[in-house]
């Protein structure tokens, strides 16, 4: 997730704690209880474990370091993005995403620094998921994956080969290095994240619906190529989370 992803989320959780929480079933979300099991867990491991570690991460780690970790895992998932888009019948954008993957690796000290975008090359961000929605696989039911979060029938097969092309690392023969790149990995995402929730506050009446809302809605921008329906009267709100981007 980058801090695009977590500015639409938190953009579309303020959109959701602005009215009552209703008890009416959600559409998209027929297995709920289940769900709410799963993300009370996610929730505990969170709290207990995930979020300790990343503060202590923010505590000791400059801004310039947070920026390059990031950067450095936004490089490697242009490799899937290309992939992906090359899938969706979008040949410019693969291509596009091929020539970010080569500057940031070679000129940006191996994705540390994004050149790319300075240079003009806009960041897309498409995993198999997408691509099976552009295919017309529909998303199937909402479900709230251990350990994941939020997803849906359509998005968690898309995952298995996601991780085959938004992971790179998952190749090397060292154990280790695999295991501290994933760890960091979640750390970094979780970092960003955390920065909005600092921002904006967690308290919401339903954090279960809430969430599930706004990931539903996000991931229908994701295949709508970014087109919201965010509330005109959010843009003072947009640019005081979009300034997190240059922390």
């Amino acid at each position: 997730m980058t801090n695009k992803v977590a500015l639409v989320l938190a953009i579309l959780w303020i959109s959701g704690c602005a009215s009552s929480p209703t008890k009416a079933p959600h559409p998209a979300d027929p297995w709920e209880n289940y769900n709410r099991v799963v993300f009370k867990f996610n929730d505990g491991l969170d709290r207990a474990i995930l979020k300790p570690v990343t503060r202590g991460y923010q505590k000791v780690a400059p801004n310039i370091v947070e920026t390059g970790v990031s950067n450095f895992f936004s490089n490697l998932s242009d490799v899937g993005n290309s992939v992906n888009n090359l899938l969706q019948g979008e040949p410019r954008k693969a291509g596009s995403d091929l020539v970010r993957f080569t500057l940031n690796s070679t000129f940006g000290l191996g994705g540390v620094i994004d050149v790319a975008s300075s240079a003009g090359f806009e960041k897309h961000s498409e995993d198999f998921g997408q691509t099976l929605a552009v295919w017309g696989v529909p998303s199937g039911p909402y479900v709230m994956l251990p350990f994941l979060g939020p997803s849906n029938i359509r998005d968690s097969g898309g995952y298995a080969v996601d991780l085959f092309t938004h992971y790179p690392w998952r190749y090397l023969d060292h154990e280790a290095a695999r295991y501290s790149l994933t760890t960091m990995s979640f750390i970094d995402l979780r970092s960003e994240v955390l920065k909005i929730e600092d921002l904006l506050g967690t308290s919401f009446f339903d954090r279960y619906a809430s969430i599930r809302d706004a990931w539903i809605e996000y991931r229908i921008s994701q295949i709508s190529n970014g087109e919201t329906s965010l509330h005109q009267d959010d843009d003072e709100l947009i640019e005081d989370l979009e300034a997190l981007d240059s922390l």
